[in-house]
């Protein structure tokens, strides 16, 4: 399936009228409160989408969310642990820094498995029924997925060939980007997003592989020169919520909650998609250089991206590889 917006945003209204037709009749409910951890500031369009989302929830429910984001209340990698542990009942999470507990985290990572904001989305679908069962598994549940924009190299140097990335220290996020990094002839390292700025300047990385939202988000330009766009990876946060938590609310909150995630689903995809030109802006007005990946590096890259399969499905369970295989004869 495609990403048809127009379809989609015309079946979340006819939801939301029966959801309000629905709750209009079943009475007030106690006030709930939760509090929610997420690892980004507040100008991130992921947090932007986030605070949409509470907002839809606390106007259809009886649920009040108080976000606590940019990682003031739990850190971002922490985040999954403290939902299992009963901590906090809903949270954001990076699927992929995952990958140590099954392939599956890192499959949307793989360079190129998606190249495309329709192909992210049909991958997005396919994953899905393997993702519930993981998280149903562990006492979670995801509420809705939003994609980073695609990604390219923050760098103090021009890149007009592969050989230039050789011996550099890469900073990436992500078992597969790091194997990525490794094979472009990065000397590549797993770092939080949090520890970036330090790490630049104690000269532990030289450069990034990241979006464009995250290089304003961390200044890239106070460290970097040179954004090289090469797309190629549409990784994945989720918005998660403890079944635990989820179960104890009314069966009207409970659809309110799933309505106003199906609305935060679409919006974040939407908001991914628009907003990749105006950050490169930003990025440069504030002195950077952008420009598009030569051919030389997106073909290295695609090479790679059909080496990491072959390993991701040596690695991974017969049903993971299924997933991948459905998504393959559609794509």
């Amino acid at each position: 399936m495609g990403f048809n917006r127009k379809s989609m945003a015309s079946t979340f209204a006819g939801a939301a009228m029966a959801l309000t037709a629905g709750l209009a009749s079943a009475g007030p409910a106690q006030a709930v409160d939760w509090i929610m951890a997420s690892g980004y500031p507040e100008s991130n369009f992921h947090t932007q989408n986030i605070m949409k989302f509470i907002e839809d929830v606390k106007a259809t429910s009886s649920v009040n969310i108080q976000l606590s984001p940019n990682d003031t209340l739990v850190k971002l990698d922490a985040i999954k642990t403290a939902l299992q542990r009963g901590q906090i009942p809903l949270g954001e999470i990076r699927l992929g820094v995952y990958g140590n507990e099954d392939p599956m985290y890192i499959l949307a990572g793989l360079p190129f498995i998606a190249a495309t904001y329709e192909e992210a989305w049909d991958l997005k679908d396919a994953q899905k029924p393997y993702f519930d069962k993981i998280f149903a598994d562990q006492g979670l549940k995801i509420l809705y997925y939003t994609p980073w924009p695609g990604q390219g190299f923050y760098t103090k140097f021009p890149v007009t060939k592969v050989e230039d990335f050789e011996g550099k220290k890469l900073r990436i996020y992500s078992t597969a980007t790091q194997q990525m990094g490794e094979m472009l002839g990065f000397n590549a390292t797993i770092l939080p997003f949090a520890e970036v700025p330090q790490a630049f300047s104690t000269g532990l990385i030289e450069a990034l592989f990241t979006s464009p939202q995250t290089g304003i988000d961390i200044q890239a330009w106070d460290n970097t020169k040179y954004f090289t766009y090469a797309g190629a990876i549409f990784s994945k946060n989720a918005v998660v919520v403890s079944e635990k938590a989820f179960a104890s609310l009314s069966a009207a909150d409970q659809a309110a909650v799933l309505e106003a995630a199906k609305k935060a689903e679409l919006r974040g995809w939407e908001m991914s998609a628009e907003t990749t030109a105006e950050q490169i802006k930003t990025l440069t007005t504030n002195g950077m250089t952008a420009t598009k990946a030569p051919p030389e590096v997106t073909e290295r890259m695609q090479e790679i991206g059909l080496e990491m399969i072959k390993t991701w499905r040596k690695d991974a369970s017969p049903e993971a590889i299924a997933v991948l295989d459905r998504y393959l004869a559609v794509r």
